[in-house]
């Protein structure tokens, strides 16, 4: 897994999580499922990336 994949993985579960916070605080369902699903997306590109990773070696 290369650092900039990382870090763009990192940083949309971290935008998915202000997104999911900001939705509960206002009472938006919509934002806060936007927020849940960007997170879900970071994590399982993530986890592709380590299964790419496990091939290599």
């Amino acid at each position: 897994m290369t650092t900039t994949d990382k870090a763009k993985n990192s940083a949309q579960q971290a935008k998915g999580k202000i997104k999911e916070t900001a939705g509960k605080a206002v009472g938006n369902n919509k934002l806060e499922a936007e927020g849940n699903a960007d997170q879900m997306k970071g994590n399982l590109k993530q986890a592709g990336e380590k299964v790419k990773d496990a091939f290599k070696k």
